[in-house]
Parts: structure tokens; C-alpha cells; sequence
């Protein structure tokens, strides 16, 4: 044991003497890949052409004649376009473009291009409201936007709907300068303005309108802005002997050169992840394309010994606690025979509730925004007060296993069976898929590794473990992942403080408010105050009972005492924890802002923690972190898996069955459905693989609302009140289902609002609709709410099902 301890050590200390490399500011992890495409020759009219693209193919217009580029680059198509005789410019994004048609009094109207057959269609948009000058656009997911200067010399922006509809004024920019670059990036849009002190640079959004931003370093190649990943926009910059491509991030509001120069009098187009490039040489147009190519380091023998031996122990602990146990009882496999120290309950609750949306969402979603969603964690901590006090004696008396017995006993077993199902399709779809995906997208971005191999090899050993050993085996990995995930997590915030110091860590986080917690505006379509307040007080107080996967934990201690203390542990650690990984997204986003050229354009806002462990920690910490990734995801996924299994064999199959399974039976039906639950879990990260989606964060907050909220208020009606039946509790959780529904179909709320509404709703409606029902007798309500016994009592219908 002391030869082990002394070999960690030796560990540790090296892992801290790399930290004394420096970060390779100076460098770009960005390649650009260039090649040439074939001269064209031979159209019409003189000076240079107008560069577009349809569909990701460029098209080169001039003089009434256009070219395409075939699909495989090999060669010019011909097209005709006499339509375009007064084209004087245009707006791409790659995909779709617009031309702008007009004179020398400037652009009059404009066109969507279309392509039919070899001839290029415009398709006229409604006239402009006036005539404008010096025209640059930019498209808008629903919507194009040009902006420009009128007869008079005014500034003016306007905005057309793209499925019809007139154009509308937008607000314009504040102070002087003519525009020279507009571009898109989500809902917001990038002006460049040019004036005579110089290039500025301005954000628009509907929120907080004009925002001045920080200007390139030299003045924009007028019309070369393009959007490329979900963060970044990419410019030309510089004139006299040629241009330099820089890319801009939306978030850090920092420049960075991509190390790619084009000459000068060239134009380009967004093509694939970079642009297309045309000049004018004599009578020939030479064309070139510039990608982007994101570069991997490979893992070290180091990082993979560390994975290994991860993964290996996890392993171990399943296969030790099988061949202990054999998991002959349900009370064993399900339970952990009711022998769980309350503190390992405490750090399971935590493991599970810290998943790998925690690890690299959350710093994501730190590093894009604030620390507004913090509150979230504070809200939770006085609430779980209110679990201990409430929620845990009575469930913890009724000695249950499966949690939704409460609700048969209390109301009627289709009530039961109608939450538990629901309980499980929030689980396996709206949970397990996403904690499983981000590991294996994290591991994919840092090595480049296959990500669904990677999403395969974290499923398959969860599985297995799961499967072998239990509640037991899910508790104690759990213990051993919490370790491994908070190591790693204070290893990065300190690599990042050695990096950029203290000093600039708070000037740079305070400059731009990144520590900002609390936001009071009464904008529900934003995550307020407000909403972290009642979201999360439902949530806790009224799902908790309802949340099969912590409840399980706190039904596994051994007492009463001993099930409060595991939640009261559970709150002492989550803020403190959770802390830390809204520390890691801000101090992401110093590390950036001061070396931009470091993190890649391409990525997903939600790889830009697996973006940094792969390109600037030592080797050996990355292994650390991995699999504290690792961890972080299988402690979530595990104790899923397992409740949900434990749910269909103890809601469904025990039920359903038309003779009293053997215990032995039930293990065997729990433990084959650990394996089909987690391959679901597995399929359905494979789907998210394939999928672009901005905040994994968001979707799981959206899935939970949806699906999670309207049976949490079945609970409530069952333990604060007597007068709910199961009749008007079935409508409640009906009635909010749909009402939830319509709400995030026409996108009325925030999504962090849908779980409130949804438990509201089943609340209200439920207890109106029991007003028609006759009322629950006192036999069938006595223990079960606090108002008559509050459990103390206990229940020997529900004690049988427990001890089966």
C-alpha cells in the first residue's frame, strides 16, 4: 500500500514539472490546405466578375455569361445569365445567394439565383424601399439583411423574410462609416464600417442592439466575411501586396491570423471550411481553394496507460462484486442490500448529477456566455433542504424500490405505470444518449479517434459493470470516478492560471462580465433569475421524489438517518464541485482571448474543453482528464442504466408477469435489460454523432422539461394534498403534457421554463379535475401525504413489494 502511494506521488510530481512547458501562444493549431482549380477563360465584359455560390458549387458571373464548377472540381460548366445584365454585386453564404441589381444610383432591387437547367433564374425579391449604395449583405437562417447608404448619405438596413414578405427597417449602427463587410453568425449579424479613422467593428443582436467590438488588425477586403463552425466568422484582411485570412470568434471577440495570404484584386466565396479565390490575370480568371484542416495530437504511452488502467479498474469492481454476491436477490442487485454508507450515497448522487454535460457542456456554455446558470446549483442546495426534510422520511419509511409504488398505493397502478414509462423515456431519451456522446466527442476532437468507437468502447464497459455488479458496483465506481473527474478538473484551471497569471484571469473575466450570476429582467425567453428560482425549486422538491436514479441511492442506506444524511452530503458537495466547471469555461475563455490562434475555427462550442486538453496539456494530464471524461460519464450512465432497469422489472415485468417472478427471475430480467437500455443508450449517441447541435446543454434542459415535468406533479398532488384522485391526476399529467408541448412547439418560453410549466400545469389541472371524482378514503391516503402520518406509520402493502 505504501510502495502504491509513494508511486502516485512520483506521478503527481512529474505531472506538475510539465506544467512548467510553456503554451504555444505563438502557434496556430490550424493548417490551411490550398489547391488549384482550372483557369477560365473566355467570358465576356471586362474588370473583375461577380463571385456567388449555389449549393456549395462557385459560380462565376460576367457580362451575361456564367461558369460553375463541376461537382468533383474538375472543370467550368457554361451557363447562361443574361438575367443578370445589371449586376453590380452580390450575397453569399455558400449555400444560397442574391444578386444585386441596379444602377449608378445605386442597388434598386435584389434576386435570389437559381440554377435551371444551364441557364441562372432570378428570382426577384420585393423592390427596395429605396435606392442604396455601397450594398453589402448577409443571410439570415429565415431571412436576408443588406445594409448601405441612401441618396442622402444616411445609413440604412434592411431586412427581407426569405418565404415572402415586404422589407423592415432595422435599427442602424451608431457613429460614422460606410459598410465593407456584413455576415451572420446565428441570430446576431457582424458589420464592418469604414471610415476615415479606420475599419470598426459592430454586433447586432434583437437583445441588446449595436455593440462595438474590437476591429481587425487592418482594413477588411470589402465583401469577404463568411461564417464557418458555430463561432467564428473568417475575413480578409490588408491591401497594397495582398490580403492575409484571419479568423474572428463571435465569443472572444479576438483576431487571429490563419497564416494564408491571397494577392491583391481578389475575390472569394465561402466554399466547404474555407473560400474560393478568383483573379483576373490578363484574359484568364485563375481560382483557388483555401480549407481549413483542423491538426490532432495523438495520446502518449502515458495517456493511454492512465485510460487503461481506468477503465480496467471499473471492470474490476463489477466483476469483484459479482463473484461476491452472484446477485442472487433483487435487494442485492437493486439495493445493494440497503448497506450503503450515506457519504458513498452522497458522492454517488453527486456522480450522477455531475455527467459529462457537466464536464464539457457546462464549461462550454461558461465560456460562450456567463455564470448565469450557476444559479441553478444554488438554487438547488437550499432545496435539497427541503428534500431532506419532507421527501426523504416519507419514502425512506415506506421502504420502496421502485419510487412510482408510491404512486399505485397512493392513486391507482396505471398512474404508476404511466409515470414510470415516462420516467424512462426522459431517461434513455433525453439523458443517457448525450452523457454517452460527449466523452466520445470530447476523445474524438483531442485524438481523432472514430467517434463512434469511442461512444462504443465507454458503452459497452459501462454495460458491463453495470450488469455485473449492481447497485454496489455503481456506487463504489462511482466513489472512485468522482475523484478521477475533480482531479482532472483542477488540473486544467491550474495549467490555465500558470499560463496567463492570476492578474489577467480577473481583469480580462470582469471587462467582459463573465462572471455575471444573477439577471432580474422579466424576459422569460431568457434564463432569469426568476426562472432558476422556480425551475429549480420544482425540480428538486417536487421531482426528487420521482427521480428513480437518486432516490434509489438514498433507498439504499440503511436508515432513515442514514438516507437524510446522503442528501444532506449531496448538497454540502454540489456547489462547491459544480463551482469548478464554470471556472473552467471563464478561464477557457482568457486563455483564448489572449491566444486565439489556438483554438480551431471548425469546432463545436461544446469541444472547446476537449479542444484545449488536446492541444495544450502535457501528456499524462491529458490521460488524467480523459479519464476523469470518462468518469464523468460512465457514473452518470451506470446508475441510469441501472434504475431504468430496475424500473422495468419491478413497474412492468413484476407487474405484468401473470405468476410472481423468483427473485432470481427478476435479477435475470434486471440484468438483461441493462444490457438492451444500454445499447439503446449507445444507438442513440450515434445519432447525436451525426447530428449539429450549438448546446448539448440546452437540448438536455429542453428533453427534461418535456419530458420529465408533468408526472413530477403527480407526487405533489399525492403528498401535500388529500383531496387529488387518481382520476384527476391522470388528466393533470395529460393536460400538462400537451400544454408543455404547444409551448415549445411555438417557442413561447425559454426552455428552462418547460419543466416549471409542465408540473404547474399538472398540478392545477389535476386538482381541478379530482373536484368532479369522489374523494380518495382516509385508509387509502393514510401515511402517504404529510398531512395524515407523513410515513411514520409505514405501509405494509408497499413493505411486501420492497422486500420481494
Amino acid at each position: 500500500m505504501i510502495w502504491t502511494v509513494r508511486r502516485l506521488i512520483a506521478l503527481f510530481a512529474i505531472l506538475l514539472a510539465t506544467w512548467t512547458t510553456p503554451a504555444f501562444a505563438n502557434e496556430g493549431v490550424t493548417a490551411v490546405k490550398t489547391r488549384s482549380l482550372p483557369a477560365l477563360a473566355g467570358l465576356p465584359g471586362e474588370g473583375q466578375p461577380i463571385l456567388v455560390a449555389l449549393d456549395g458549387r462557385p459560380v462565376v458571373i460576367r457580362g451575361g455569361v456564367a461558369a460553375m464548377l463541376r461537382a468533383d472540381s474538375s472543370a467550368w460548366e457554361r451557363l447562361d445569365a443574361g438575367e443578370f445584365q445589371q449586376l453590380l454585386g452580390a450575397v453569399s453564404d455558400g449555400r444560397r445567394s442574391a444578386a444585386l441589381i441596379g444602377t449608378a444610383k445605386g442597388i434598386e432591387s435584389v434576386a435570389v439565383i437559381a440554377r435551371e437547367g444551364a441557364t441562372l433564374r432570378a428570382r426577384p425579391l420585393p423592390p427596395l424601399p429605396l435606392a442604396l449604395a455601397g450594398v453589402q449583405g448577409a443571410w439570415l437562417a429565415d431571412a436576408l439583411v443588406v445594409a448601405g447608404m441612401d441618396a442622402a448619405g444616411q445609413p440604412r438596413i434592411l431586412r427581407v423574410p426569405t418565404a415572402g414578405g415586404a422589407w423592415t427597417a432595422l435599427p442602424v449602427w451608431p457613429g460614422a462609416g460606410a459598410p465593407v463587410a456584413l455576415a451572420a453568425r446565428g441570430p446576431a449579424l457582424f458589420l464592418t464600417l469604414r471610415g476615415a479613422s479606420g475599419d470598426r467593428q459592430l454586433q447586432w443582436t434583437s437583445k441588446e442592439g449595436w455593440v462595438e467590438r474590437t476591429p481587425a488588425p487592418g482594413a477588411v477586403v470589402a465583401g469577404s466575411s463568411r461564417a464557418i463552425g458555430q463561432a467564428y466568422l473568417l475575413y480578409l484582411v490588408g491591401s497594397g501586396e495582398g490580403a492575409e485570412w484571419l479568423s474572428y470568434s463571435a465569443i472572444t471577440d479576438a483576431w487571429a491570423p490563419l497564416g494564408h495570404k491571397v494577392a491583391t484584386g481578389t475575390a472569394a466565396v465561402a466554399f466547404g471550411n474555407g473560400i474560393m479565390t478568383l483573379r483576373a490575370e490578363g484574359d484568364r480568371l485563375t481560382a483557388a481553394i483555401a480549407e481549413l484542416e483542423l491538426q490532432r495530437r495523438p495520446l502518449g504511452w502515458l495517456d493511454w496507460s492512465i485510460i487503461g488502467t481506468y477503465l480496467a479498474g471499473m471492470l474490476g469492481i463489477g466483476f469483484y462484486f459479482w463473484a461476491r454476491s452472484r446477485m442472487g436477490s433483487t435487494s442485492e442487485f437493486f439495493l445493494g442490500s440497503r448497506t450503503i454508507p450515506f457519504w458513498a450515497a452522497g458522492i454517488s448522487m453527486f456522480a450522477t448529477n455531475t455527467s459529462s454535460i457537466s464536464y464539457l457542456a457546462v464549461p462550454a456554455k461558461a465560456f460562450d456566455t456567463d455564470w448565469q446558470y450557476l444559479m441553478s446549483k444554488i438554487v438547488t442546495v437550499f432545496a435539497l433542504v427541503a428534500v431532506a426534510f419532507w421527501v426523504i422520511p416519507l419514502f425512506r419509511r415506506l421502504n420502496l424500490v421502485s419510487v412510482f409504488a408510491y404512486l399505485e398505493t397512493r392513486f391507482h397502478p396505471a398512474i404508476r405505470m404511466l409515470s414510470s414509462a415516462m420516467a424512462i423515456l426522459m431517461h434513455v431519451g433525453g439523458r443517457m444518449g448525450i452523457v454517452l456522446f460527449l466523452p466520445a466527442l470530447a476523445i474524438g476532437t483531442i485524438t481523432g479517434a472514430n467517434v463512434v468507437l469511442c461512444i462504443l468502447v465507454i458503452g459497452l464497459c459501462t454495460i458491463v459493470y453495470t450488469a455485473l455488479g449492481g447497485m454496489k458496483a455503481v456506487v463504489w465506481t462511482d466513489v472512485f470516478q468522482v475523484v478521477v473527474l475533480m482531479a482532472g478538473a483542477i488540473f486544467a484551471i491550474g495549467f490555465i492560471v500558470h499560463s496567463v497569471g492570476v492578474g489577467q484571469i480577473i481583469d480580462t473575466a470582469a471587462q467582459f462580465d463573465k462572471t455575471k450570476l444573477v439577471n432580474v429582467s422579466f424576459d422569460f425567453t431568457t434564463p432569469t433569475i426568476w426562472g432558476f428560482i422556480i425551475l429549480y425549486t420544482f425540480d428538486t422538491i417536487l421531482t426528487f421524489p420521482k427521480d428513480q436514479v437518486l432516490m434509489q441511492r438514498v433507498l439504499s442506506t440503511s436508515s432513515e438517518k442514514q438516507a437524510s444524511r446522503s442528501v444532506w452530503f449531496f448538497a454540502a458537495i454540489l456547489l462547491p464541485a459544480g463551482l469548478l466547471f464554470y471556472v473552467i469555461g471563464t478561464t477557457l475563455f482568457v486563455y483564448y482571448r489572449a491566444n486565439p490562434g489556438r483554438l480551431d475555427p471548425l469546432l463545436p462550442v461544446d469541444a472547446v474543453f476537449p479542444s484545449f486538453i488536446g492541444t495544450e496539456l502535457p501528456h499524462g494530464v491529458t490521460g488524467i482528464i480523459i479519464a476523469g471524461l470518462f468518469a464523468a460519464a460512465m457514473g452518470t450512465l451506470s446508475g441510469t442504466i441501472n434504475s431504468v432497469a430496475t424500473l422495468l422489472s419491478v413497474d412492468f415485468y413484476e407487474k405484468l408477469r401473470r405468476e410472481p417472478p423468483t427473485q432470481k427471475q427478476s435479477v435475470r430480467f434486471a440484468e438483461w435489460m441493462t444490457v438492451l437500455v444500454g445499447l439503446v443508450g449507445v444507438a442513440i449517441a450515434v445519432v447525436l454523432s451525426r447530428l449539429d447541435i450549438h448546446s448539448l446543454l440546452d437540448l438536455t434542459i429542453e428533453l427534461f422539461g418535456l419530458l420529465g415535468g408533468s408526472c413530477a406533479g403527480a407526487y405533489t398532488l399525492g403528498m401535500f394534498t388529500t383531496r387529488a384522485n387518481w382520476q384527476g391526476t391522470a388528466i393533470g399529467i395529460l393536460g400538462a403534457s400537451g400544454i408543455t408541448m404547444v409551448t415549445w412547439i411555438f417557442g413561447l418560453v425559454h426552455s428552462y421554463f418547460y419543466l416549471a410549466i409542465a408540473i404547474v400545469m399538472s398540478i392545477v389541472i389535476g386538482y381541478i379535475a379530482s373536484l368532479f371524482f369522489p374523494p380518495p378514503g382516509r385508509a387509502q391516503i393514510d401515511g402517504l401525504t404529510v398531512f395524515t402520518g407523513g410515513g411514520r406509520k409505514g405501509r405494509p402493502d408497499i413493505e411486501r413489494e420492497g422486500l420481494a
